[in-house]
């Protein structure tokens, strides 16, 4: 089994849109400044609560989501490598002899068609006059 990587845990940067920073969300503009003290305040408000309100949450259902989504996924492996694979190769080979006497009856009835109108049209030629 792999370790976990404690330092870089979004390695596929799949939420990488979920970066937010207290510069993200809020930004005042520049003839519109609080006093320096709240707008610290603020900074530090935010930081914690966000981090705080994030780590009480994944404490209490974080667990319990991974289980369901652990067994989500074997469920899931588990109906393409029994099921769904299977089918679609069964599908496959029966469609095999449908698409073998698709190719020969376009080979027999619509290529010799489209041949003769490639020549037929082949010989047409467009001259331009300038006037």
């Amino acid at each position: 089994m792999a370790e976990v990587d404690l330092v870089n845990r979004d390695p596929n940067q799949i939420n990488a849109h979920l970066k937010v920073a207290f510069e993200d969300v809020l930004a005042e503009p520049e003839e519109s400044h609080s006093m320096d003290c709240v707008w610290k305040l603020s900074y530090t408000c935010f930081t914690f609560w966000r981090n705080c309100c994030y780590r009480l949450s994944t404490f209490c259902c974080g667990m319990c989501i991974a289980m369901e989504l652990g067994c989500e996924f074997a469920s899931t492996m588990f109906s393409h490598v029994w099921f769904i694979t299977p089918c679609l190769r069964v599908c496959a080979i029966n469609c095999s002899p449908y698409q073998k006497l698709w190719g020969v009856c376009c080979n027999c009835c619509v290529a010799p068609i489209c041949e003769a109108c490639g020549m037929y049209f082949s010989n047409i030629r467009v001259n331009m006059q300038k006037s």
